[in-house]
């Protein structure tokens, strides 16, 4: 009689999840994979919907149909529910039902989430971009924020609502500004009688001394410079200390001396920092995993637990290293790594269950990509042999475009996203600026 199947629960449908799906499709296991939502979403592009750029479909995918050939074998199960807490000694996972869920072996790639740093009470004022609902939430705040500044009679009561304040020069920040300016200077021209949309100010604070941390300086000044040109105002070596409902509260040094300034904005945008998913915690509490300042879960070389090779973290909520030549690198939180952590903790299964040993974690570093605005970005790639290639501008622009495209979720969503980004290059309109009504609004309507 045959032995039943191993039991491998996955955790989270983002690139991480997704790919350790379909390595374990093909195996002799029983996999189950969990995810809050019913979507795949290619994060990437999150900013695009959120700046009315592209709709919802454009950039997600139902998981059914993104793994409809690897259900076909009939050995995945897919769950919509939240995972609320794992009883690493009994290997159960309880869901928001509390019914529990039995696993052999397990791969939580819950991602991340919004980290202000200590004040969460800044939250309902800069909201952060990490999913759909986030993306709805901010579209909505941009558009109304034009609309409420058409309905101010002066122009002190206008600026503040015309002031939009970007926190954090990462790629999510950066990408965010330049386009919230191309919006105001090229998509809503003449489209209010009251206001000149090209006279918004956009500005984007940055607590360190330059842009996009991540890059070489070269190219983090190109980044800049081209921010400039688009008409972002970019502040460095700004630390934010308080954010109200009115506008930014922010500390500058010049030398010995500190500086407080205030920005009145009412609309805020918050990319400055991201913390691991709570299932860190709970991981933290209940398998003895250790975490680092931002909640990510420290693993061992093969992405394991110490002391439960069992459980493998991988995605944004690992504080994983790369073992290749010399010292190990800590892996950066892009979806090429977690991608590579997928597969990884996946085949490190397989390994398991054959009686052989796992491998030890190898991130392969492709380069990083960044869009700055219309016609600009920076590109810094890591090629075989060559080495690295860099480089700027409308050129950069257009291999960043193709390399989204390419690595989008489905053969739909790259022709529609061709279809619409051609469409807004030659035009400049933005079709996806409908939003639905507030809460406010609609409390104002029923009563």
């Amino acid at each position: 009689m045959s032995s039943p199947r191993k039991k491998v629960v996955v955790i989270g449908c983002g690139f991480g999840g997704l790919e350790a799906v379909r390595a374990l499709s093909t195996a002799d296991v029983e996999i189950t994979l969990v995810d809050r939502t019913n979507h795949h979403l290619f994060q990437p592009l999150l900013y695009q919907v959120a700046t009315a750029g592209l709709s919802a479909p454009a950039v997600s995918a139902p998981i059914r149909h993104t793994l409809r050939r690897q259900m076909k074998r009939g050995n995945l199960t897919v769950l919509q529910a939240v995972v609320t807490d794992i009883d690493a000694a009994a290997r159960q996972l309880v869901l928001d039902g509390s019914e529990p869920l039995e696993y052999d072996h397990l791969i939580v790639a819950a991602g991340a989430t919004h980290s202000y740093f200590g004040h969460d009470e800044w939250a309902e004022h800069a909201p952060g971009l990490k999913t759909l609902a986030d993306a709805f939430s901010i579209r909505a705040k941009v558009i109304g924020a034009f609309e409420r500044a058409e309905r101010c009679q002066t122009d002190v009561e206008r600026a503040p609502w015309m002031t939009f304040v970007v926190i954090g020069a990462g790629p999510t920040g950066v990408e965010m500004a330049g386009t919230m300016t191309e919006i105001a200077q090229h998509t809503l021209p003449m489209e209010f009688r009251r206001i000149d949309s090209t006279k918004t100010q956009v500005v984007l604070l940055e607590g360190s001394d330059r842009v996009l941390g991540a890059f070489v300086p070269q190219l983090s000044q190109k980044a800049r410079e081209q921010l400039t040109k688009l008409g972002v105002d970019v502040r460095t070596g700004c630390k934010v200390t308080a954010i109200d409902g009115d506008g930014v509260t922010y500390e500058t040094r010049d030398g010995d001396t500190t500086r407080a300034q205030y920005l009145p904005s009412r609309t805020v945008i918050w990319a400055a920092g991201v913390a691991g998913s709570p299932l860190g915690r709970a991981l933290a509490a209940n398998a003895g995993a250790t975490l680092d300042r931002a909640g990510r879960v420290v693993v061992e070389p093969d992405l394991t637990v110490p002391g439960h090779p069992e459980i493998s973290v991988i995605g944004d909520l690992a504080a994983a290293k790369s073992y290749g030549r010399g010292e190990p690198k800590p892996v950066p939180g892009v979806s090429p790594g977690a991608k590579q952590m997928g597969r990884t903790a996946a085949a490190n299964i397989l390994r398991r269950l054959r009686g052989e040993s796992p491998r030890a974690f190898r991130y392969i570093d492709y380069g990083n990509l960044a869009t700055v605005g219309r016609k600009a970005a920076v590109v810094d790639l890591t090629v075989p042999v060559v080495g690295a290639i860099r480089f700027s501008g409308f050129f950069a622009w257009l291999f960043w475009l193709f390399a989204h495209i390419y690595f989008l979720i489905g053969f739909r969503n790259r022709i529609i996203v061709m279809i619409d980004w051609a469409w807004a290059y030659w035009t400049y309109e933005r079709h996806a600026r409908v939003v639905a009504e507030t809460p406010q609004v609609a409390s104002i309507v029923k009563s």
